[in-house]
């Protein structure tokens, strides 16, 4: 794994919406009392949601303040994490799977698409609409190779369909998320073939 550095450019300040901040307090209130810091990572991740995407330093901060957390410990959360990101990213920000089965099915077709519509790894495009990053496993190896947009998963890729679903985002469509193949979730492509004795 590659150093994780913060992004150069940061915003002043940060504070929680009121409507997030109460989702933060819930979340704490799940741990019993003394243990409100193992709602790190939730908390986090509602930061970053509330960030457009991305994780600054005051967001990291503030978070520490909430859960009386040294601030290092929560940088360190936040680094360790590849969830978090650390720099701004686009209206839709691809996280590639770069890990063994998504490469043997042809994950490295779809980087040199990502290149060529949104360019270099870890960089938002003029219109910020795209940003791409590769990650380590995202789990659904056995639909290989796949992306993650956000909060949705796009599996069973090739070249072609990649960029259809990168030039629909573009134009404001919504494609549809999961096997981009006929097949249901993770069933075998063309169908069940086990358990089908009825008796």
């Amino acid at each position: 794994m590659t150093v994780r550095r913060l992004a150069e450019k940061q915003p002043p300040s940060f504070a929680f919406t009121p409507e997030n901040l109460e989702w933060a307090k819930a979340r704490m209130e799940k741990y019993p009392p003394g243990r409100q810091q193992s709602a790190v990572i939730p908390v986090l991740w509602k930061a970053q949601e509330q960030c457009g995407g991305w994780l600054p330093q005051k967001a990291m901060e503030t978070t520490a303040e909430l859960l009386a957390m040294p601030k290092i410990r929560v940088l360190e959360v936040a680094t360790f994490y590849t969830m978090f990101n650390l720099s701004p990213v686009g209206k839709f920000h691809v996280q590639l799977c770069g890990t063994t089965p998504c490469v043997l099915r042809g994950a490295d077709e779809l980087k040199k698409v990502c290149r060529k519509m949104i360019g270099d790894q870890d960089h938002v495009t003029n219109d910020g609409l795209f940003s791409w990053t590769e990650v380590e496993c995202l789990g659904a190896c056995v639909n290989a190779p796949m992306v993650q947009i956000n909060y949705d998963y796009y599996e069973d890729l090739t070249a072609d369909s990649f960029s259809r679903i990168l030039n629909d985002m573009s134009v404001g469509k919504t494609p549809k998320p999961g096997p981009q193949v006929d097949r249901l979730n993770s069933a075998p492509i063309g169908g069940q073939t086990t358990l089908l004795d009825k008796a």
